[in-house]
């Protein structure tokens, strides 16, 4: 982006008068294409006034503009539909920012609405009723990590037992053992080899906190199993696809979408949360994998989507696409730069707000200027 220097001063101007002031919704750019213009106020809780300036902001924008008061995270831009991934983010918003009468709301109400008899999430709802049962991964496992973290900030035995049964789950009835290792795939819907894999829902830190809670060995090989297979991922290409399929053998290729139902291989709203993912590990062979990325990510800046090489493949910007720069650039060892890069974020997620890049704004901050989501952080607290 240009002006940089001059945007990084103007947005923590911004963001100090947001400590007392207000937040700002005009128009759309993640995910969403539908203008959002309500204007909201900061949180007055002192639990959430206790986080640096920028972090809490964009918290408690996600928490107050997309969580409704019964617990569900509306998709406002897109119809008003409500999805597993948006009730993970939202709980992990929660306990970062120590929030705890929103975690409780926000999960009670995953509970009761979209918990299946498996322990699993149906992923879709919409209209008043669950319109797709099928689970999506990385809520299921995003949610088990903040119902951990949650039992042990808030003092909530019950959310870590809900914590550790999602988490088991998730190793039951979505993990598979190759020759790579054990992978995550996309959902019980892709147990079927050749397996249905997004590289994005690999979490590297959500593994280690369910490992320290469980003592389950198994999150141990799905660590190793991710790293195996983002690491074959990079070594065929600069950038990890949004999708990709793995077999029994441990052979992964990237993927036109799931199971191939998509318009090309591409680097996207899915895939720019692998270097976020990666960089908030604690494992310097994680991170090394997330600062790979850091010259396929330069030539395509900023860009929404990009093809494997970092060539913008279409029109448009993204909250996601400016975080997980931030990510690799630190994970590279740049923190100035990586600071820059997470301020352009906050800069998108301010001016053209929506669902998932609210979303990325606050979970950006939280997993690389903060450990209270269980990873180690890269950035200072002021970033």
């Amino acid at each position: 982006m240009t002006g940089r220097r001059l945007a990084v001063l103007a947005v923590v101007v911004l963001l100090l008068v947001l400590g007392t002031g207000w937040w700002l919704h005009s128009g759309s750019t993640d995910r969403d294409r539908t203008a959002a213009t309500d204007i909201f106020p900061p949180a007055s809780s002192p639990s959430a006034t206790a986080q640096p300036p920028a972090t809490a902001a964009a918290g408690e924008a996600f928490l107050t503009g997309f969580v409704e008061d019964d617990g569900r995270v509306v998709r406002t831009d897109q119809g008003g539909d409500t999805v597993s991934e948006g009730q993970a983010y939202a709980l992990l918003v929660a306990v970062g920012l120590g929030e705890e009468d929103t975690f409780a709301r926000v999960w009670g109400w995953t509970q009761d609405a979209l918990q299946r008899p498996d322990g699993l999430l149906s992923w879709h709802w919409a209209g008043g009723r669950v319109v797709d049962r099928s689970s999506a991964a990385d809520a299921d496992l995003d949610a088990a990590r903040a119902l951990v973290l949650a039992g042990e900030a808030f003092g909530e035995p019950r959310y870590t037992a809900d914590g550790l049964e999602l988490g088991g789950a998730v190793l039951d009835l979505e993990t598979v053992p190759t020759a790579a290792g054990r992978v995550l795939t996309a959902g019980q819907w892709a147990m079927t080899e050749p397996y249905a894999y997004n590289p994005s829902y690999a979490s590297p830190a959500s593994t280690a906190v369910l490992a320290a809670a469980s003592g389950d060995g198994r999150w141990a090989e799905l660590d190793a199993g991710s790293r195996a297979v983002t690491s074959a991922l990079l070594a065929s290409a600069p950038l990890p696809p949004d999708w990709a399929q793995v077999h029994a053998d441990g052979s992964v290729e990237a993927m036109p979408g799931a199971q191939g139902q998509g318009q090309s291989v591409r680097y996207g709203y899915d895939a720019a949360r692998t270097p976020i993912r990666f960089a908030e590990s604690c494992d310097p062979a994680d991170r090394a994998l997330a600062a790979a990325m850091v010259a396929p990510l330069d030539r395509g800046g900023d860009a929404a989507e990009l093809d494997l090489g970092g060539t913008p493949i279409g029109p448009g910007e993204s909250v996601l696409a400016a975080t997980a720069q931030a990510a690799a650039v630190a994970a590279a060892g740049d923190l100035v730069r990586a600071a820059e890069e997470l301020t352009d974020g906050d800069l998108l997620a301010q001016s053209a707000v929506s669902y998932y890049g609210a979303a990325w704004s606050a979970l950006g901050h939280l997993m690389l200027t903060d450990d209270v989501l269980g990873g180690c952080p890269l950035l200072p607290a002021s970033a």
